[in-house]
């Protein structure tokens, strides 16, 4: 997409988090919400890609100062990491944007808030992990600067299922996101909302 094309329905799809090891202490419980997750997201995409809607990784450098995108997903692709799998399954393409983050909220300290801008876009629909934590976060600073949010509840996951229960009620209760699953509401016609 040029930068001079404005996106359909003025949307981008956010994809947070998912290209991720999963091997820290007790990771068992996100790990199988995130595999959950994985459909409806790769689904999301699919509908994106159909679309022309940009898709946008961001993701946690999980500590690699140095890295960049290719490293990232060969570290966890190329070893026996238990989210390998999962990250293999959800990799970026080619042509997906991705944007590397040194904290919990996609906007802070990275180019997304100049990339969002270029593309014409001013909904989010946000996925991927955790949904108490990084979705959380970069919900909030996207209601801060008066960003549409979608926040599909089976698209998003935590290792807790009543802590994502939160997180979701928060987001549509203090940020007015609308947190209906994929199942109830399509790219499409999040698309049609668009004013």
């Amino acid at each position: 997409m040029a930068d001079t094309e404005q996106a359909p329905g003025k949307t981008a799809l956010l994809i947070i988090d998912m290209i991720n090891a999963l091997d820290f202490e007790d990771a068992a419980p996100l790990q199988e919400a995130a595999e959950a997750a994985a459909e409806p997201i790769l689904s999301l995409r699919a509908a994106a890609d159909a679309a022309g809607v940009p898709v946008i990784y961001v993701n946690d450098n999980n500590g690699e100062w140095h890295s960049e995108r290719s490293r990232l997903v060969e570290n966890v692709t190329e070893s026996d990491a238990p989210g390998r799998a999962l990250t293999r399954k959800l990799a970026p393409r080619k042509d997906d944007y991705f944007i590397i983050k040194p904290q919990f909220s996609g906007f802070y300290s990275t180019n997304l808030p100049v990339l969002l801008p270029k593309l014409g876009v001013s909904r989010l629909i946000l996925t991927g992990v955790a949904a108490d934590i990084c979705v959380l976060f970069t919900a909030a600073d996207a209601h801060m600067r008066a960003y549409d949010l979608w926040v599909p509840e089976d698209a998003v996951a935590s290792s807790d299922p009543q802590r994502t229960r939160w997180a979701l009620e928060i987001m549509r209760n203090s940020m007015e996101a609308e947190i209906g699953p994929t199942r109830e509401c399509s790219l499409a016609d999040w698309i049609a909302k668009a004013e």
